[in-house]
């Protein structure tokens, strides 16, 4: 059987040509090679966030480490991270002149920027039905300059450094609850939803420059952020949402993640990928 390669997935025996084998496994090694690629993930100290970080560091990226408050769980992701070529910035994003800075210092310290994942978000539950004016006033307005306002700052910073040196890519984080809606959270899913209306602008408008914008929407994650509702008393009825009968892993988003930020992903530019276990359905 000269010429041919056998492999064996899941079971079965599949015969195939050697070059069509040789191809396929260039093609997984370049388009996951992230050798020397600068990554700004926001948001990194935990969760979604942490994960990613660890994923782009193992396929020889160089990770930036944003975060804003939490700088003890922010080391603990670079102690984490494969190599050492790796660093970690704090900025409040919803400060214009931080954001700007967050990125300028990126560019000085690494000599570019390759991808931005924008994965920094706050999440403050303000039922209409039982909240003061007050409270659902400063409820939206923390929401809004966090997860949507802070990054368009942070994402048009980049843009500028992305289309000087010729191309980029962006994947910022959305949510489920963009369009199954947030009924204790209303700001919060109008801010991911606004998030993806912003992402689908920049996709036109960026991919002339060779900067591509993606999206991911994960449903319910296990991160700590979330640890209260999904190991709480509604674990189970929020597992019961998707019919593998579980939340998804961080380490499950990375990958999603990591897929459209790498080689060969540009005629995806736009796209907004669910990533919820088939919990929540759209066509």
């Amino acid at each position: 059987m000269e010429g041919r390669y056998f492999t064996i997935i899941e079971s079965a025996v599949i015969l195939m040509p050697v070059s069509l084998y040789v191809n396929i496994n260039r093609y997984r090694y370049n388009s996951m090679n992230f050798k020397d690629k600068v990554v700004l993930i926001t948001g990194a100290a935990q969760g979604i966030g942490r994960a990613t970080a660890r994923q782009f560091a193992v396929h020889g990226a160089r990770v930036i480490v944003h975060y804003n408050k939490n700088r003890e769980e922010a080391e603990k992701t670079l102690a984490a991270l494969e190599g050492d070529s790796h660093s970690i910035i704090q900025a409040d994003i919803t400060d214009a002149g931080e954001s700007r800075e967050l990125v300028e210092k990126v560019v000085r310290d690494f000599g570019r920027l390759d991808a931005l994942i924008n994965n920094a978000a706050i999440f403050e539950p303000h039922p209409i039905a039982t909240v003061g004016y007050d409270e659902w006033r400063k409820a939206w307005r923390n929401t809004i300059n966090t997860n949507l306002i802070g990054t368009a700052n942070v994402t048009f910073c980049a843009a500028q450094h992305m289309i000087e040196q010729g191309g980029g890519r962006i994947v910022n984080v959305s949510s489920r609850g963009a369009f199954r809606g947030e009924p204790d959270a209303p700001a919060y899913g109008a801010s991911k939803a606004g998030l993806n209306a912003m992402s689908q602008s920049l996709a036109q408008a960026l991919a002339p420059h060779n900067v591509f914008v993606y999206v991911v929407a994960p449903g319910f994650v296990d991160t700590e952020r979330v640890a209260w509702k999904v190991h709480g008393p509604d674990g189970q009825a929020v597992s019961n949402q998707s019919p593998l009968k579980r939340v998804a892993r961080p380490d499950e988003v990375a990958q999603t993640i990591l897929f459209l930020a790498s080689e060969g992903t540009d005629f995806l530019t736009g796209c907004i990928v669910d990533i919820n276990g088939a919990s929540y359905l759209r066509s």
